[in-house]
């Protein structure tokens, strides 16, 4: 089988990318106040963390920022390999706040639906928006990201990897075909 890798975002687009990100952010909510930054596990975490960090950067006030596992709460939970991410990691009330979710890539809706879930279960934010890196469409859940880094058109017989400094050493985006 040939595998064809094509990258479509180095690091300066995606630093681009998150930059505008977090001033939509901050534009949409008014600043910072009461805002909350929740990654989806495992690689929505990273990207929440830059995000809190340019947005506590930008306002001058630091942003909480956690992780969801969100594994439990899937609706394919007993068809999926086993993997191994850690337990969520929210360190404050999402009660009445302006959450944040993050994930890498919005496909078919699936782990925003499991993470709206999990989050419910933690609390009752007064709202929840969703951030993403990539939108590839083929949504299969009336779910859409209010916050779009790159919107990639994609086949399903596609797959996207996100690369993040933090867990393999370079920030990029690519198809593998």
């Amino acid at each position: 089988m040939n595998v064809q890798v094509t990258q479509v975002m180095d690091n300066n687009e995606i630093r681009r990318a998150l930059t505008r990100i977090a001033h939509e952010i901050i534009e949409r909510n008014k600043g910072a106040q009461n805002l909350v930054i929740i990654g989806i596990q495992s690689r929505g975490v990273p990207m929440a963390r830059r995000l809190a960090k340019l947005i506590s950067e930008i306002e001058g006030t630091q942003v909480p920022v956690g992780s969801l596992n969100v594994a439990l709460y899937r609706d394919d939970f007993d068809k999926r390999p086993a993997r191994t991410i850690s337990a969520s990691d929210i360190p404050f009330d999402v009660t009445d706040k302006r959450v944040v979710l993050v994930d890498e890539v919005l496909y078919t809706g699936r782990t925003t639906r499991a993470a709206l879930d999990a989050l419910m279960d933690l609390g009752r934010p007064a709202v929840v928006q969703l951030a993403v890196l990539i939108d590839r469409g083929h949504r299969e859940l009336p779910i859409r990201a209010d916050y779009v880094g790159k919107n990639l058109p994609t086949s399903r017989k596609e797959r996207v990897d996100v690369h993040w400094m933090e867990t393999h050493g370079e920030d990029a985006v690519m198809i593998v075909k």
